[in-house]
This record gives C-alpha cells, structure tokens and sequence, in this order.
C-alpha cells in the first residue's frame, strides 16, 4: 500500500525508545488495589455483569437470570426492541417476505410500532436524504481518504455539522431531522469512501451510483456498492437481516455508551454519533466478525477434512495453547458478556445464511462455523478447567454473511454501523430528554505525591 501523505510525526526509533522508557519507569496501576478498592475494572461487578448506570425504554439484552442470592442462572438468549423480541420481526420478515429495517428504525426512535401510512411514509423520508449535500462527497471524501472506512465514517459525520444550520440545536425535534439525515446517509457515506480508499490506496478505479428510489436500505447498499448495481432479493434480504440485527443492544455496550457519555455533556448530535462510531472501530467491539473470518480461514487451511470433529478439537487446543492461528490465545466469535446459553442473534444468522452460502459455495465454511460453535465450549473446558458457559456470538457468522455477499472486509464494521446508528439516536434522544444529568464516573489516584525540583537539580 503506497503512502499518499508524508509522515508527519517523524521521530526517530531510539528516541521512540526513550521516551516509552521514560513513560514506563514512571507508571503502573496494579490490578490488585482495583479488587482491594471496589473499583469495577471496565465497569464490570466481580461476576462479569454490568454496573448499572443507568435506565432505558429501548432495548433489552436477556442472557441470564439470577436466584434470591443473586447468583446466576444461565439462560436463553433473548433481545428485545422495545418491548418486542427480534425474533418476532424477524419471523414477520421472513414469512411475509419484507424487508424489515426501515420498521425497525422507527420502533427503535419512537417505541411503537409504525402504521402502514407511517411507514410509507418513513421510508420516502429516508430515501429523499440517501443523497449527500452538494459538494460534500468531492470536498469531505474524495479529497481526503482514508485507509480505514470507520475512520472516514466518523470524519464524514463530524463534517455534516458545517452543512447544519442548526447543529448545536439539541430540541427533540432538531436531534430527530439530524438522526433521520444521519441513518439515511450514512451507507451512501460508507459506499462513497470505500469507492475512494480503493482508488487512492490499491490504484483501483472508482465509481459513485447516485441512490435509487423507492429501495430499502439494504438493496441501496448493494446497489451503490457494486459496479453493476446487480443483486438478488434473496441477497438484500440477507443483508437486511443483519441490519435487523445489528440495530440495538442495549444502553452498555459501548459504542452506545460512548455516545450517551457524550449526549450527557449537552453537546452536538454529530459529535456524539461520531464518538460511538469511533468506539465501534476498535477490535473488541466491531471489528471482532473480521477476526472470526481470518480465523476460519485459517483452520480451513489447516485441517485436512472440515468435518472430522476430533481434528477440528485438536486444532482448536492448539488455539488455546497459543500454538496457531494469530497465537492470541482466542477463538473468536465464542462468548459473551450477557449471553451465557445462545445469542439470539447469531442463531438468527446461522439459520437464514446457510442456503446461500451453499448457493454461493461457501457451504463447508458456514458448517465450519457451526462445528467451532459446538467444539469450543468442550475445548475450553479441556484446556482451561473452566466449565463457564460459552455460547456464539453474533460475529461468528455476520462476518460469513458479508463474504456471502461479496463485500469487501473493509466494510464489515462499516456496515454494522449503518445499523447501529438507529440504536444510537435513539439512545442519544432518551439521555438529552430523560437523564440530564453530565456522566461523572469517579477515578481514585494511587500516585505518590512529590516535591517540585528546579529543572537544575533533576
């Protein structure tokens, strides 16, 4: 990949050293005084649930229960959307062959389900702000790529505030045109800064397809991503499932988090989706499905026949071990923070993704996936001495899903922020209007004190 910016923050190796040296001589928090203290590390209680921090109407995440004692029980996954499981609309999806997502968009914001003329009406609104302000694609993305999609992303979003008269306005009604404006561009956003990172980074040619009407969201993504605008109704409807999907999870995870902490402050709505953009980026949170994809591939390079299920637990020991794969230690895409027997939605995407992923060859991968779903738990009890329940998560077929469709792996984390941002300014809306109140979180410093010494005497 060639460098089309100098570097501009020169700095030479051994002075790189030093200064790490430097930093490192002078600081260390030891995890032990967090426990002695009280101090929820990651906001997590002693049993891996969350601190409570706050209240919402949006979205529940159930994975477990608890007895009298407070202990836990393990249970089913279930995700509710307003006080509706995803399971239901998704089943209305499926069996009344719809695409579903502009739907759930509006239950998200306003917490009721939309009339058909409310619907229709949703959908012209979003489809009538796909298009970007005039001379925003060539001024805000073409003139300055990026290699990473979701750093563009939130650059994108943060720029829409110098074509918002009323950016800082933080009225209902105002939060509510910027959340439709944001949920509508966004994947036009996406496309248009996927067309230029390939062009200025891979010498590719690039192609902008101005959105189409009367579309879902869905089929705009597939028809401005690809060069022939091409695609099945089996295809979108897949893609659309995941945008279902991957709408909400609740106030703690923690983009969504991220973005409350800043709606907390009273600051603008494109700062505040930008940051939950920004916390989506990272790898423990977004960007784990490319890592399950990476991993697949390569224990289907290495395992000879992918339904021996003692040789995939073999290599699967090895993973543990830190012997193969990317020696992290990790199977990607097991386990969660809440769901303790299944994720509901990832259940949901290994059900409808298998037909086409045979369709499209990729069937020995799709049952691959299933087999580390099944293997994983047993392995790490092997391996570990932990009988903790594990359970796939979401990322261990979304990732699959996108290879299904033929989009690039630039894109996986992009696209599950076109979904999320629903979630987000729903969020957003719900902390300006009810809770008021700036997050103030507490931090306990364990440093030693010290006198100030003349530069002379150091």
């Amino acid at each position: 990949m060639s460098r089309i910016y100098p570097d501009i923050h020169d700095i030479t190796k051994e002075d790189l050293t030093r200064l790490c040296d430097e930093y490192r001589r002078n600081n260390f928090l030891d995890p032990e005084i967090s426990e002695q203290l009280g101090v929820k590390r990651g906001l997590r209680n002693s049993d891996g649930t969350g601190v409570l921090a706050g209240l919402t109407n949006i979205c529940d995440v159930r994975g477990y229960k608890k007895d009298e004692n407070g202990n836990i029980i393990p249970a089913e996954g279930k995700l509710v959307y307003r006080g509706i499981s995803l399971d239901e609309l998704v089943e209305e999806a499926m069996n009344n062959d719809r695409f579903m997502f502009e739907e759930v968009v509006w239950l998200l914001l306003f917490g009721s389900l939309p009339t058909e003329d409310e619907l229709k009406s949703f959908k012209a609104m979003l489809e009538d702000h796909r298009e970007l302000p005039a001379g925003f694609a060539e001024t805000m993305i073409l003139s300055a790529p990026s290699p990473n999609i979701m750093n563009k992303m939130a650059r994108s979003v943060l720029a829409m505030y110098s074509y918002d008269e009323n950016a800082d306005d933080t009225s209902l009604e105002n939060i509510l045109v910027q959340s439709v404006n944001m949920i509508a561009q966004m994947p036009t956003m996406m496309v248009y800064a996927y067309q230029i990172s390939r062009h200025a980074y891979h010498h590719e040619s690039l192609y902008f397809h101005y959105p189409k009407s009367g579309i879902s969201t869905a089929e705009h993504i597939l028809a401005t991503y690809r060069p022939d605008q091409e695609y099945t109704k089996a295809e979108a409807k897949l893609l659309d499932l995941c945008l279902m999907v991957h709408a909400d999870h609740g106030g703690g995870n923690n983009s969504t988090f991220a973005n409350r902490v800043l709606s907390s402050t009273g600051t603008d709505t494109y700062s505040a989706i930008a940051s939950a953009i920004c916390s989506l980026k990272g790898p423990k949170h977004g960007g784990a499905n490319l890592k399950v994809m990476h991993q697949l591939d390569d224990i289907m390079a290495h395992v000879s026949y992918p339904y021996d299920e003692e040789e995939v637990k073999d290599y699967l020991r090895k993973i543990l071990l830190r012997q193969a794969s990317d020696r992290s230690g990790l199977i990607y895409g097991v386990g969660h923070a809440v769901y303790t027997l299944s994720d509901p939605r990832a259940q949901i995407l290994k059900k409808y993704s298998r037909d086409l992923a045979y369709e499209k060859g990729l069937g020995p991968q799709h049952e691959m996936l299933c087999l580390i779903e099944k293997l994983a738990p047993e392995v790490f009890l092997e391996v570990k001495g932990n009988a903790k329940n594990m359970c796939a998560n979401m990322d261990l077929f979304s990732g699959l899903i996108y290879r299904i469709l033929g989009i690039d792996e630039s894109l996986y984390t992009p696209i599950f922020a076109i979904a999320r941002v629903a979630g987000w300014c729903a969020h957003r809306m719900e902390e300006v209007e009810f809770a008021n109140r700036i997050m103030r979180p507490a931090y306990k410093y364990v440093g030693t004190d010290q006198a100030y010494l003349p530069v002379e005497e150091r």
